[in-house]
């Protein structure tokens, strides 16, 4: 699968992907989009916003990460209530190498879920400087 070229701006300002998505998403590997080589994530200003609680029977979380590790940057963050959730990992650092492909997976188990939305944001500054 081919996917988007990392967004790159000409001047010095916060970027972001966004991507929204619902309970019928379940176990689906949705693509955020791709970063630029040298960018820099935002942890506390990335993650996801639940806007209408998850309410499948036993697990309602969500992984954030790359297509080699979805998990790299967020595991099994909450869906259960309506709030902003920040990225979780202690990683050495959120600043990408070579042009990331950013992924997050929704597992829900148990009773089927019949309600659920929420948009995953993820805030970098590319690295205009370097």
């Amino acid at each position: 699968m081919a996917y988007p070229p990392a967004r790159v701006p000409t001047q010095q300002v916060v970027s972001y992907l966004r991507k929204g998505f619902t309970f019928s998403d379940n176990g689906s590997v949705l693509v955020l989009g791709t970063i630029p080589a040298g960018a820099l994530i935002i942890k506390p200003m990335s993650g996801v916003m639940v806007t209408t609680v998850f309410n499948a029977g036993s697990t309602n979380v969500l992984d954030i990460g790359t297509t080699a590790d979805d998990d790299l940057f967020g595991t099994d963050l909450a869906l259960g209530t309506a709030a902003f959730v920040p990225l979780d990992e202690a990683i050495g650092g959120y600043a990408v190498a070579a042009d990331t492909t950013l992924t997050a997976t929704p597992a829900l188990s148990g009773t089927a879920a019949t309600t659920g939305a929420g948009e995953i944001v993820i805030c970098y500054v590319a690295d205009l400087d370097g």
